[in-house]
């Protein structure tokens, strides 16, 4: 199943959107520096911050383009505050 995910870094005071099949792996990928000229590569303390599961892998990269749209870390704490938020979005983006 793919999912849409977003990881903070405390360090950087970042977050990075994704999505993926295999998220343990992807994480796993972006605190070892997987990628060698990747945004995550510049810090080692990636953890998960919000996940959501999605229909397709078509549907989470929409999801996946519309939070980056968004440009706010406002609206990546309210995906996470108010789970509302995310299950409009996984409807809309179907």
């Amino acid at each position: 199943m793919y999912c849409v995910y977003i990881i903070r870094s405390v360090s950087l005071e970042k977050f990075y959107i994704g999505e993926t099949k295999d998220l343990e792996e992807r994480i796993f990928q972006h605190n070892s520096g997987f990628y060698n000229s990747a945004f995550s590569r510049k810090a080692k303390d990636w953890k998960l911050y919000f996940v959501l599961e999605c229909n397709s892998r078509t549907q989470a990269r929409k999801i996946e383009a519309h939070i980056k749209n968004m440009k706010s870390k406002k609206y990546i704490q309210n995906l996470k505050e108010y789970p509302e938020i995310a299950l409009k979005l996984k409807n809309k983006l179907n």
